[in-house]
């Protein structure tokens, strides 16, 4: 007979089962399957001694909330293993996750080039915030990896991309900007957040750090604020002390019993929305009043090819400009009736927004145009709706704009 033990080693078992499976057990006690909560701020010690050896050695137990509770690393665990890392840090935001990556590597004098097609926020946090702490960054466009070389600095300490990117669904190449990464000693960042771990495995192609903001496709239904960071084992437990736990972003027990519950039908979802959002690109892209589709499972997508050799699937997310920009893309958005206006992606409902005026708002005009960003552009994050039925919504949305429009 096979113990539960053995069987968290198998090596053989789908991404489905690990989702599951992997790193997660029965109570010993109470032999409940699903997960305890435990929001215990202060732990107990029978002595002073166990007291300061667990201190000085985080791994021997939890000590005190805002360095973790013991529901967070049960799916710290799981997450690291998903990803196939080492470690991995649970935060409260997906934010919380890039900027403590980012500062666990970089400090005053340092100097991090970031792909030019990245999230406003990750925008936002390296032009507002990192220079406050004397670090500076240079944004380039890594699908050529001669002005990315070029942008390399003396003092440069990381390099940071996501991949596909928001929101133009820009696919850059893992294996060969991280064989760049190691000829030069520096740390690749990849945010996985579109992906997430069923999609595409960064760590396995080059990359030394994984973000992501679990907000979105891992905890997937639109409730809890999350993010985490996955990669070497010390550099996850310096993190972790000197990072998270002084500025106070820890994540608490009851989101993470919820993250726990959500990820079981992570690979179900993210399965729907790739087959959606595939019959939806093909609709939008055959559509005469839609000027461009951005999404990697296009044939007309710039970087097609190199998506089907990284990625597992092409995700669930679209991006398109409608004819006429600004004022029609607005129209666009607000005439759909199944789709909701949103900041947020990786729900259950379909969601639309327009980066320029809202994800994206913090990126001067002059910048977005730089990086693709349209002024008609909308981004589209793919339910779990009927296919069908999203594509109906789209299809009188763009039929009334433009009768109206007279064109």
């Amino acid at each position: 007979m096979i113990e539960r033990a053995d069987l968290a080693m198998t090596k053989d078992w789908s991404m489905n089962t690990k989702i599951i499976h992997d790193n997660q057990f029965p109570d010993p006690e109470t032999r409940a399957i699903s997960q305890s909560v435990v929001p215990a701020v202060a732990y107990a010690f029978p002595d002073a001694e166990t007291a300061a050896e667990v201190v000085s050695d985080g791994a021997k137990g939890v000590y005190y909330g805002r360095y973790g509770n013991p529901t967070l690393h049960v799916l710290e665990r799981k997450i690291a293993g998903l990803e196939g890392g080492e470690a991995a840090l649970g935060v409260a935001s997906g934010m919380a996750a890039i900027s403590i990556a980012l500062l666990g590597f970089l400090k005053h004098g340092d100097h991090v080039v970031v792909t030019k097609d990245v999230y406003g926020g990750t925008y936002s946090f390296l032009t507002s915030l990192a220079p406050r702490f004397g670090i500076e960054v240079d944004f380039v466009d890594c699908t050529e990896i001669v002005s990315l070389l070029s942008a390399i600095k003396p003092n440069t300490r990381a390099v940071y991309i996501e991949t596909p990117s928001n929101p133009r669904l820009t696919v850059l190449d893992i294996k060969i900007i991280g064989e760049l990464c190691k000829t030069h000693q520096l740390p690749l960042i990849v945010d996985n957040t579109f992906m997430s771990p069923c999609l595409q495995k960064p760590l396995d192609i080059g990359a030394d750090i994984v973000v992501h903001s679990a907000t979105k496709y891992i905890n997937g239904h639109g409730d809890v604020l999350a993010g985490f960071v996955v990669g070497k084992k010390d550099v996850i437990d310096f993190m972790r002390k000197k990072l998270m736990g002084d500025l106070g972003q820890n994540l608490n027990a009851w989101e993470s019993f919820l993250i726990l519950r959500g990820i079981k039908t992570m690979g179900l979802r993210v399965e729907r929305h790739c087959s959606s959002a595939q019959k939806i690109a093909e609709f939008l892209e055959s559509h005469p009043f839609v000027e461009k589709v951005y999404y990697p499972g296009l044939k007309s997508h710039p970087q097609h090819e190199l998506a089907k050799r990284q990625m597992l699937g092409m995700g669930g997310i679209i991006s398109f400009e409608v004819k006429g920009g600004l004022v029609e893309g607005k129209r666009l958005i607000n005439a759909l009736q199944l789709a909701m206006i949103s900041f947020s992606l990786g729900d259950p409902e379909t969601l639309v927004q327009h980066p320029a005026s809202m994800t994206h708002a913090a990126i001067p005009k002059e910048e977005r145009l730089k990086f693709g960003i349209s002024d008609g552009l909308i981004r589209l994050s793919v339910g779990l709706e009927d296919a069908n039925d999203i594509i109906k919504d789209l299809d009188q949305a763009l039929s009334s704009l433009f009768s109206v429009s007279g064109r």
